[in-house]
C-alpha cells in the first residue's frame, strides 16, 4: 500500500535544490505524482505531491529532507494528503484565462472572487509585472475548472475586467499537456 504526502520547500534559488530534494525522496522510494516549482523574487518554491510506501510517515520524510534543507537553507514542510477538493471534476471543463492591464492592487482578488462566486476552481495561476518601470503591466494566466452550467463566466469576467481596468480572454483547453 501507499500514502500520498504534500511537501513544500522554499529557499534562496541556487543550482542543485531540485536534485537534493528529489534525491532524498528517491531514497525513500517516493514517487513524484504532481509537482510545481518556480522562482519568485529570487526565492525557489516547490510544492510536491508524492506517493510513499505506507511505512514511510511524515517523520521519516522530514528526517530524510533535514540535511538537504540545512545545507541549502530551505524551509520544508510535510503533510499527509487528505482527499481531494471538488467532485465535479469529471463533468467540468478546463479553460485558460489571461488577464492584462495596468498594474495596481486588487487585480488578483477581483478575478479570484468572481471565479469563486461562480464556483470556478483555480487549478494554476501565474502572475508577473512586465514592461518598463514607468508603465508596468500586470500579466496573469490561470488554468481553471468550470463546473457544468458555467455559462455566466464570460459575462462575469467582462464585468470584472471593466471594473478593474484590465483586458481578459478565456479559451478552452484543447489537450492536457501538463
Amino acid at each position: 500500500m501507499t500514502t500520498e504526502m504534500f511537501i513544500t520547500a522554499v529557499g534562496r534559488d541556487r543550482p542543485g535544490v531540485v536534485a537534493a530534494i528529489t534525491g532524498a525522496l528517491a531514497e525513500l522510494d517516493a514517487n513524484l505524482e504532481d509537482t510545481s516549482m518556480t522562482i519568485l523574487g529570487g526565492r525557489f518554491a516547490m510544492v510536491l505531491l508524492v506517493l510513499v510506501p505506507d511505512e514511510v510517515d511524515v517523520d521519516a520524510i522530514e528526517g530524510a529532507l533535514a540535511e538537504p534543507a540545512r545545507v541549502l537553507h530551505l524551509d520544508v514542510s510535510v503533510h499527509p494528503a487528505e482527499g481531494t477538493v471538488g467532485g465535479e471534476e469529471d463533468r467540468s471543463e478546463r479553460w485558460t484565462l489571461s488577464i492584462y492591464g495596468v498594474d495596481h492592487p486588487g487585480i488578483v482578488h477581483g478575478v479570484a472572487s468572481a471565479l469563486a462566486d461562480l464556483e470556478v476552481n483555480i487549478l494554476d495561476m501565474r502572475t508577473r509585472v512586465v514592461g518598463p518601470a514607468d508603465r508596468p503591466v500586470y500579466a496573469m494566466a490561470l488554468d481553471v475548472l468550470v463546473p457544468p452550467g458555467g455559462g455566466a463566466l464570460s459575462e462575469r469576467l467582462d464585468s470584472v475586467a471593466a471594473e478593474l481596468g484590465v483586458e481578459c480572454s478565456l479559451h478552452p483547453v484543447e489537450t492536457d499537456i501538463l
